[in-house]
């Protein structure tokens, strides 16, 4: 297996749409060599526990560019076959990565990352809520009253930290960045035959 390192923000839109892409090209090859694990990196670090009003949050980040934004976010998921239906807040995901860092200890990630964006993106629900955080654990497979004690305590909240500095301190500065076997970084929400291509390659490459 070759190790494929995600590092990710489901209130990143470019995140889902990225998984999206991902996704169909790995559905397209079932036999792909690919081991993928998800790193957390948090788009507003400083975002308040309670989370922002999301037309506010986005009208004071992006300033007259947020219309726009918004736009080519909508028409590139569109092409994608989703419907877009955002959350109206814009939370603090902090909960939410230890909560992929406990999926990780289950091999629930996907599964959860999945969650997380399905539920910001598509179903207008706060992601920095202990109780839909918890939902989503369950909907994965996770055990939804585990998951609500460790919400309700500091569990690991300075793992996550750690991890995320590392991340930082490695290069990366946007999200998504995927790191294939260690070496080679592609960053951004490429295509399916993008992914594609570089499962035919490997596949094709000599042992």
């Amino acid at each position: 297996m070759i190790p494929l390192d995600i590092f990710a923000d489901p209130v990143c839109p470019w995140c889902l749409i990225g998984k999206a892409e991902l996704d169909r090209a790995l559905e397209s090859r079932p036999s792909h060599p690919f081991q993928i694990a998800w790193h957390p990196f948090r788009l507003n670090p400083q975002m308040p526990r309670g989370g922002m009003d999301r037309i506010e949050y986005l009208h004071a980040k992006l300033g007259p560019r947020a219309e726009e934004a918004s736009r080519a976010v909508a028409q590139r998921a569109a092409a994608l076959g989703l419907v877009l239906n955002p959350s109206p807040v814009e939370p603090d995901t902090t909960d939410a990565h230890r909560l992929m860092h406990w999926a990780g200890l289950e091999g629930a990630q996907t599964r959860v990352m999945s969650g997380l964006l399905r539920a910001h993106w598509q179903e207008a629900r706060d992601i920095g809520d202990v109780t839909e955080l918890a939902r989503i654990a369950a909907a994965a497979g996770m055990d939804a009253d585990l998951v609500a004690r460790l919400l309700a305590s500091d569990a690991d909240r300075a793992e996550v930290a750690a991890r995320e500095r590392h991340a930082r301190e490695r290069g990366i500065t946007s999200v998504p960045t995927f790191i294939l076997a260690n070496q080679h970084v592609v960053s951004g929400a490429q295509p399916a035959s993008l992914w594609q291509q570089v499962i035919d390659e490997l596949a094709g490459a000599p042992n």
